[in-house]
């Protein structure tokens, strides 16, 4: 690719000398080469600061920087961005893995639309349309709630203009949903590229974030919370009636999600619950009537 724009791979790493070796290794194997690798450790516990070092003294595009505190895993993707010098910024996580291809394939996608934002890959295939296309902020948000999901993607998957990132403030630093959040933030300023799969491999094990959010019915309810809250603000780029049934929606879903934690696990949960969702006993007594 002629006139390649600079890409800064940002690596937030935690605890990983099991994988990072092998995430650092997949970017430095790409095609694409005008790339810096920009890895932040959050004060890891076992090796995985020394190994990221090891691969800083071999390659002067890997950069290595230790956080003067643990930041957790959003602010630390923050602290990764900060340092970035790139036009777009791209997320590999420390237990993931880069194709050879992916950083070509992402960035010869991203520049035949120059106004987006951010772009998507590993989606399943489209139906109608040839993967690269673009979606304006309105037709994102309908893809989203009434087509297929794409706001539950994760950083890995993503490709994103550094000044889109920071006109928008990066993530809020929320735990586990920081990335569900920030796709509807950013898509309510800027246009979206739709990608195809096989650009990234994400990793399954037992000590990831994914993890730990399944054993916490709290954190879960809160992407129920947080995607209301999302679509009622004034910049949430849907019409009225659409706003309505992705609302209701919602609401119905947490209803359900308290009568179940009433049923299988105690009153105490379901009221913790409740409290979370904002609404009334009456509302959702009308909810359940309805």
């Amino acid at each position: 690719m002629k006139n390649q724009p600079l890409v800064s791979v940002l690596m937030p790493s935690y605890n990983s000398e099991k994988f990072i070796g092998i995430a650092i290794q997949s970017v430095l194997n790409s095609t694409y080469t005008n790339f810096e690798l920009i890895v932040t450790d959050d004060n890891s516990t076992d090796n995985t600061y020394y190994i990221a070092k090891s691969f800083e003294e071999k390659d002067k595009r890997v950069k290595v920087y230790l956080n003067d505190k643990n930041y957790g895993d959003y602010p630390n993707r923050n602290k990764a961005a900060s340092y970035a010098k790139g036009i777009y910024l791209k997320y590999v996580d420390h237990d993931d893995f880069i194709y050879p291809y992916g950083l070509e394939q992402l960035v010869h996608y991203m520049e035949q639309f120059p106004d987006a934002g951010y772009g998507l890959c590993s989606l399943d295939q489209d139906d109608n349309q040839i993967y690269p296309f673009e979606l304006n902020p309105e037709e994102a948000y309908i893809r989203n709630y009434f087509q297929s999901s794409l706001f539950h993607k994760a950083p890995l998957s993503s490709i994103i203009k550094r000044d889109a990132f920071e006109s928008v403030g990066g993530f809020t630093g929320k735990p586990f949903l920081g990335d569900f959040e920030f796709w509807h933030i950013i898509s309510q300023k800027y246009k979206l590229v739709l990608m195809p799969q096989g650009i990234v491999w994400y990793r399954r094990h037992e000590n990831q974030e994914s993890k730990k959010l399944e054993k916490n019915s709290i954190q879960a309810f809160n992407y129920l919370v947080i995607g209301k809250q999302l679509v009622e603000s004034e910049e949430c780029p849907l019409d009225k009636i659409s706003k309505r049934k992705v609302i209701d929606d919602y609401e119905n879903k947490q209803v359900k999600a308290i009568l179940s934690a009433g049923k299988h696990h105690s009153i105490k949960k379901a009221l913790e619950l409740k409290k979370e969702s904002g609404m009334s006993f009456l509302t959702i007594l009308k909810k359940i009537l309805r």
